[in-house]
């Protein structure tokens, strides 16, 4: 249990220094070019994916997501305090992988987002983003275990771009980002309405796909 944790909070540390790290350079680097900004990270966040659940999917699952976490809870293939354990290691990984990026990129580690995000349609962007993905992990997860890292890095790539969001789907990467003013970013007052959509999507993801999967009686 005590290597999983750790797996957990050092794969999404990694993660949001991928994706605050590659926001950052992007940014720098695009000549104030959005969409060359965002394609940008978005590469970086799918490949950063598909390298973090390969290497750390064997020791803990690579959840690197409360609402993965609590998904596989509600299945009952997680245990109660492991899942709890894992919660806070990957919201605490989190807000260190923000700051490992800021450190790479000579910024303060502290700091909050003014990048807005609390319109409606983004909020109906990340119940999709996230309904989307919590389907796919729990399709993937029975039916082709070997695709999850591919699968899930090319959804959240897709999903940058098809949800007005830009696809967070991820309570600790949502409060994690909250605290950074980069091109990542998210309004701190915005927090709450996204991880309230987040929580929508991966509840009628768990409903939805648990009914689909469901074995004929």
């Amino acid at each position: 249990m005590t290597r999983g944790i750790v797996a957990e909070a050092l794969g999404t540390a990694l993660l949001l220094a991928a994706v605050v790290g590659s926001g950052i350079m992007a940014e720098r680097l695009a000549g104030g070019n959005v969409a060359v900004a965002l394609l940008v990270n978005a590469i970086a966040t799918g490949g950063a994916l598909v390298a973090l659940i390969l290497t750390f999917g064997p020791i803990s699952g690579a959840h690197f997501n409360p609402l993965v976490t609590l998904a596989f809870a509600a299945r009952r293939e997680v245990a109660a305090p492991r899942a709890a354990a894992y919660i806070v290691a990957q919201c605490l990984g989190a807000i260190l992988g923000v700051w490992l990026a800021h450190a790479m990129f000579g910024l303060p580690l502290l700091e909050a987002s003014a990048h807005a995000r609390g319109t409606m349609g983004e909020l109906i962007g990340e119940f999709v983003a996230t309904f989307g993905l919590l389907g796919l992990i729990l399709v993937a997860t029975r039916h082709s275990q070997a695709a999850i890292p591919y699968g899930v890095a090319a959804y959240i790539v897709a999903a940058y771009w098809f949800t007005s969001s830009t696809s967070f789907a991820n309570p600790a990467v949502t409060i994690a980002r909250s605290l950074t003013d980069t091109f990542a970013g998210i309004a701190p007052a915005h927090v709450p309405g996204f991880i309230a959509a987040e929580l929508a999507g991966g509840a009628a993801a768990l409903f939805l796909f648990g009914w689909l999967l469901r074995e004929r009686t």
